[in-house]
């Protein structure tokens, strides 16, 4: 399974988070990756390009408001497969019958008889 990274991820802040709260993450993240490169000599470029994508989106109401429901369907709908999944493999693993201990067994013949 392969992790998926929000826009919420990208900045380091919660899903609720108000705009200030996301133009200091903007701003705090982005210092980090100034000149695009990491001390080993890595390109952060594209990494660079996900935060500003990121901040864009979430610094404007309307795209945040779809980008919430966008993650709030995809999350269901993920949910909806795994809970199908585990549905599909309970109905083919075999049940098994735990064995009765032999004084609850007698208890449960007295009473019958």
């Amino acid at each position: 399974m392969s992790l998926i990274y929000t826009h919420y991820d990208y900045l380091e802040v919660a899903p609720g988070a108000p705009r200030e709260r996301i133009e200091a993450a903007y701003a705090r993240v982005l210092e980090r990756f100034n000149d695009g490169t990491a001390a080993n000599g890595q390109d952060l470029s594209g990494l660079v390009r996900m935060i500003h994508s990121a901040y864009q989106v979430l610094s404007s109401p309307d795209q945040r408001e779809a980008y919430d429901a966008q993650l709030a369907r995809d999350a269901r709908d993920a949910d909806m497969e795994l809970k199908s999944a585990l549905d599909a493999r309970a109905t083919t693993l075999p049940r098994r019958v735990q064995s009765v201990p032999e004084p609850l067994n007698a208890a449960f013949s007295a009473l019958a008889a």
